[in-house]
C-alpha cells in the first residue's frame, strides 16, 4: 500500500491508536467486572471504528489502482486483487 502523503499516513495511524485505545478500555473493563451492557457498547464503537478505518483503507487502494498505476495491465491486477479482499470483507 501506498499513501498519497505523510497527512493520510499520519490519520490512519491517529486512528489505529484511538482503536487500541478502545481495545484496552474494554480489557480493563471486563477485569474490572462492569456491566456487559456498558462492555458490548464500547465493543459497537470498537467495530465501527474499525468499519470506518477499512473503508479509508479501501477508498485509498481504489484511487491509487485507478489513478495512480500507468500501466493498464498492473492496474487491472490490483483491482482483481482489491475485489478478493472486498469479497471477504462484505460477508
Amino acid at each position: 500500500m501506498h499513501l498519497d502523503s505523510y497527512e493520510e499516513k499520519k490519520a490512519l495511524k491517529m486512528r489505529l491508536r484511538k482503536i487500541a485505545g478502545q481495545v484496552a478500555a474494554i480489557e480493563k473493563m471486563v477485569e474490572e467486572d462492569q456491566e456487559v451492557p456498558d462492555v458490548l457498547m464500547q465493543v459497537v464503537s470498537v467495530r465501527k471504528a474499525l468499519k470506518s478505518f477499512s473503508e479509508v483503507l479501501i477508498r485509498q487502494h481504489a484511487h491509487e489502482c485507478l489513478e495512480h498505476t500507468p500501466d493498464a495491465e498492473l492496474s487491472r491486477r490490483k483491482m482483481r486483487e482489491l475485489l478478493k479482499v472486498l469479497e471477504r470483507y462484505i460477508e
